[in-house]
């Protein structure tokens, strides 16, 4: 149950990366997003500056760090220097879609731990929370030394596809890869429908081939679920195995339309029957042509649990 209580003044500022869906959360909240300057100068350098007195209130900024994902990066920490600078109460980084997630631990000797150089950066310029989706790894939660708000989408994804499966006797849930079952779990119980898992191998970085199945899809709909579609190999590799499987139709879901490289070719393949992804990051131009492509929008979630850090709710309730 909400709180009655009026929330704590706060304002809701959007990096370049964000600003549509920034301006879907505003909206959602009945509030327009904050006025400022954000642009490069000559020489590539992020320029920003606040257009409005912030003094004292809590502020939101939303920004994706996906590709260009250095100037993403770098462009949420500038703007956080220049509310501490101009004495807001605390500033919260909304990063919708976390970059370099998948570097969190040691694949290798000598390798970076890049996910937590991330956290070190984001705490060092001033944020005091962090909100998130559907990290990569849940772990990354511990690198930061402050509140972590960690988002789910798996109940914006069934929204977007109950209509169409929800009390289809005919439908199996998939996890592309071993390490997905948790997550695939979650959407099966959702749709009380029986589970499934590829068991996949990675030949080499953004190569994925699809070995074997564990479970049944022969004459049923098969939907696959992943945190994330990047060149789209894993999904297609998989996709494949489940209509050389007998599926009628292979349906896909996942938080984050990253779409890079041979992405387009590859959702493009008829093993693929329906895309669902959400608008944590935008779609590009060639994509919006993709008519089996959906978007389903994560700005209600993240408004509600601003407004409900804003009058010291439970987000934990909102996400059971």
């Amino acid at each position: 149950m909400v709180s009655t209580l009026h929330p704590r003044p706060y304002k809701i500022f959007a990096g370049s990366s964000s600003e549509d869906l920034g301006g879907r959360v505003a909206s959602h909240l009945g509030a327009t997003l904050g006025n400022c300057l954000l642009s490069t100068f000559a020489d590539g350098e992020t320029r920003f500056e606040i257009k409005e007195n912030v003094r004292g209130l809590d502020v939101y900024i939303v920004q994706s760090t996906y590709n260009p994902t250095n100037h993403h990066l770098m462009e949420m920490l500038v703007m956080c220097d220049a509310f501490k600078r101009a004495s807001v109460r605390s500033i919260c980084a909304v990063v919708p879609y976390y970059g370099y997630s998948r570097q969190d631990r040691k694949p290798a000797p000598r390798s970076p731990i890049t996910a937590r150089l991330v956290a070190d950066l984001i705490q060092v310029a001033g944020f005091n929370r962090l909100i998130c989706v559907d990290l990569h790894a849940g772990q990354i939660q511990g690198f930061f030394n402050f509140p972590v708000d960690h988002l789910f989408s798996m109940g914006v994804l069934y929204q977007g596809l109950k209509e169409t499966l929800a009390g289809r006797d005919d439908l199996t849930v998939v996890s592309p890869d071993a390490g997905g079952t948790e997550r695939a779990r979650v959407m099966a119980k959702y749709f009380n429908a029986p589970l499934a898992i590829v068991d996949k191998r990675r030949e080499a970085p953004g190569k994925a081939k699809a070995m074997n199945l564990i479970g049944d899809v022969k004459g049923r709909i098969a939907l696959l679920v992943d945190d994330m579609i990047d060149t789209a190999g894993t999904l297609v590799a998989a996709a494949s195995l489940l209509k050389e499987q007998g599926a009628t139709e292979v349906w896909a879901s996942a938080s984050h339309g990253v779409f890079s490289g041979p992405a387009l070719e590859r959702l493009s393949n008829p093993a693929l029957d329906k895309v669902v992804v959400t608008d944590t990051i935008p779609l590009k131009e060639g994509f919006k042509k993709l008519s089996k492509l959906q978007v389903v929008t994560i700005a209600p979630l993240i408004g509600e649990t601003i407004l409900r850090i804003q009058r010291n709710d439970s987000v934990s309730a909102l996400l059971e």
